[in-house]
């Protein structure tokens, strides 16, 4: 390696830490605090639970058309610009939440929240990560998404303290000040929009052609809709267990100790597993990794299709669900660079993200709509057991494919020649 590509690298790792804080507030002033917002806002306002959710289903809806055009900025060398706009949009929609007298405003607010959090959140970091440091992306993503896995453990009891003591409109004041005061700077100066290594010489013209090249290349590639099914119908099921996991407990005169301690378990279980990977796992294929996920989350959902009232099962059931999401988010990083290849990641990483983000705000609807239909919560888990079947199919199809690994290793061998 050249002591320009070793000084460039060890900027990196200040760089990859620094996004890795900014991936944990973004998170954590954004998507995990929208739940602790809801009661104090029904008490004063007098929402109903469906409005006030379904604004959150807005943002997610908008987040997937938005994923693919932030993707190809990035591929365009404009990935500071597109994060650093991301935590200012994000910042301006949560004072705008703050001021919400009437459901318009809280819908427009959560608009413009989608677009930030497809600008800011996971993906774009990726595809930055990956454009930046080819040699060394998948340790870069899973250390980012390591320290982002605590956002929720940071951010719900700080959001909590914040309503208690300054109500939710402040509160919201105060995440709005948290994201621009951490992760504009960190946008800006932790990131530069210069190309690196080769691709500096060449002509923006042609990066372009190439990169938009690449993208109608995976459409024609059949593993891509295979990745594009597998992910779709994973964030599916687990968008709709997720926000129905609660009263899907306590429809089952579940203790209240033991809901507490289930839902406490998923988020640990997830930072856990990615320590455990990035100590131990990181030279294990993604193809492997993939398999053991697709295939633990259906094994999830059958221990709680089983579990009933047990504390020992419901426990089990929350650590494998969990590991596997804390998994998936890694896999997601990864798994397009080692069966694709890499250029034109942003846009073909954006392109399987917009049905996920849509199947992410429309699959906790559609529970809802089964369980009104059935009246009880035993069809959403055998809906979400044989959707999550198709995921662990399509990923099958995606290992056994062993023409898209051959185009992928003469797509990155013709890169590096």
């Amino acid at each position: 390696m050249s002591p320009s590509a070793i000084e460039h690298e060890s900027k990196g790792n200040t760089a990859t830490w620094a996004l890795a804080l900014a991936q944990l507030v973004a998170w954590g002033t954004v998507y995990y605090a929208f739940s602790l917002f809801v009661v104090p806002m029904e008490h004063e306002l007098g929402w109903s639970r469906a409005s006030t959710n379904a604004a959150l289903s807005v943002g997610l809806l908008v987040s997937g058309p938005v994923a693919y055009p932030v993707g190809k900025w990035i591929d365009h060398g404009h990935g500071r610009a597109v994060l650093t706009a991301g935590s200012l949009l994000a910042s301006i929609m949560l004072v705008l939440w703050s001021q919400a007298g009437n459901l318009v405003t809280l819908f427009v607010a959560w608009v413009g929240l989608g677009v930030a959090m497809a600008a800011t959140l996971y993906d774009p970091v990726f595809a930055i990560l990956t454009r930046n440091y080819p040699q060394s992306f998948r340790t870069r993503i899973t250390l980012v998404t390591l320290v982002a896995g605590f956002a929720s453990t940071v951010f719900i009891p700080l959001t909590q303290a914040l309503i208690d003591y300054q109500g939710w409109r402040h509160a919201l004041l105060s995440l709005s000040a948290i994201n621009l005061c951490v992760c504009l700077p960190i946008h800006l100066m932790a990131l530069h929009d210069k190309a690196i290594s080769t691709t500096a010489t060449i002509s923006k013209a042609k990066v372009k052609a190439e990169n938009s090249e690449s993208v109608r290349r995976a459409l024609r590639t059949p593993v891509f809709w295979a990745l594009a099914i597998c992910f779709t119908a994973y964030y599916a099921t687990f968008a709709a267990l997720t926000f129905h996991l609660v009263p899907l407990m306590v429809e089952r005169h579940v203790a209240q100790p033991i809901i507490l301690a289930t839902m406490a378990v998923i988020g640990p279980a997830q930072v856990l597993v990615r320590m455990l990977w990035f100590t131990f796992g990181r030279n294990v294929s993604p193809k492997i990794v993939g398999l053991t996920i697709t295939a633990a989350f259906p094994v999830s959902v059958v221990i709680l299709l089983v579990a009933g009232a047990s504390p020992v099962a419901l426990i089990l059931f929350a650590v494998i669900y969990g590991g596997a999401n804390g998994m998936m988010t890694i896999l997601r990083g990864t798994i397009v660079q080692h069966i694709l290849w890499t250029e034109g990641y942003g846009a073909v990483s954006g392109l399987l993200s917009m049905p996920s983000n849509i199947a992410k705000g429309i699959a906790p609807i559609s529970a809802a709509a089964i369980w009104t239909v059935t009246g009880n919560y035993l069809p959403v888990e055998w809906a979400v057991l044989c959707v999550s079947l198709v995921s662990t199919a399509a990923f099958v199809y995606v290992v056994r494919w062993q023409g898209g690994t051959s185009t992928g290793i003469a797509a990155r061998e013709g890169s590096a020649s």
